[in-house]
């Protein structure tokens, strides 16, 4: 794929998996544009990739933030990457998610409404909106939903991320059905244990409690799922849309067996 004069549009890109996608598009020769909740911390990001010697002469990097869960601000989003970019993005990359550890009995509503608002509608939104402007522009496109195992098998204690994360690998189904008319690609990634500075905190021994039960006896980086994004960013993935690529060491391939069958 000729990246020049490529754009992406990353959610969540202050996060460790978004930071990841980011700064290997960058390396591939992207333009980005970052967008996350804390405008701080995207800020922050802007200044350490501008200034860490990943761009090629005339990269582009911008840093915007804003809610995916409102539509207001994701409207606003767009509009500000056509102000400061003068075209529509090429790639979105959904990343941005939230989650809560709690059993269903203990979960609130408040924070039901909140994870499902973050991690879908804010898919939705963006992919709405992401698609209004290309099919306007007469642009083909290409949309990647950052989903997770919990697409397919429950986690527990994460009833929340587990019905936004199924809800958004159906979305990226009927999405690509809708617009494949329009030469828009639409697919989802499912990380599996991937090495971030918040799920470190999840386990006592994150790389040991999940490389043992990893079929690669490894965990993952965000690089790995970075990728991910690339492959199925590029042209040579043209006729693929409407699926899930695991990126999991294959860990969510394995069924639960008895040790001593």
């Amino acid at each position: 794929m000729k990246t020049e004069n490529r754009l992406a549009l990353v959610t969540g890109a202050a996060g460790g998996i978004g930071s990841g996608i980011a700064r290997t598009l960058i390396q591939s020769g992207w333009d980005v544009a970052l967008n996350d909740l804390n405008s701080a911390s995207v800020t922050s990001l802007k200044e350490e990739l501008s200034s860490g010697g990943l761009t090629k002469a005339g990269t582009q990097i911008e840093a915007l933030s804003g809610d995916v869960s409102k539509e207001e601000d994701v409207e606003l989003v767009f509009e500000a990457i056509n102000d400061r970019f003068n075209r529509v993005p090429d790639l979105l990359v959904n990343n941005a998610g939230i989650q809560t550890w709690k059993p269903l009995l203990e979960l609130s509503l408040q924070e039901w409404e909140r994870t499902l608002a973050t991690n879908l509608t804010g898919c939705f939104l963006n992919t709405r909106c992401f698609a209004q402007h290309a099919v306007k522009n007469k642009q083909s496109g290409v949309i990647i939903n950052i989903g997770s195992g919990c697409n397919k098998l429950a986690f527990p204690n994460l009833v929340d991320y587990n019905a936004s994360k199924g809800g958004i690998e159906m979305l990226t189904k009927s999405a690509a059905l809708e617009l494949g008319m329009h030469n828009i690609r639409v697919n989802c990634i499912a990380p599996g244990a991937i090495e971030t500075p918040r799920t470190q905190g999840e386990a006592g021994d994150y790389q040991a409690s999940w490389s043992s039960l990893t079929p690669l006896r490894r965990i993952g980086q965000p690089s790995d799922v970075a990728a991910a994004v690339l492959l199925l960013a590029d042209d040579s993935a043209s006729f693929i849309s409407g699926q899930t690529l695991g990126v999991d060491g294959g860990l969510f391939a394995q069924a639960i067996w008895p040790e001593n069958y």
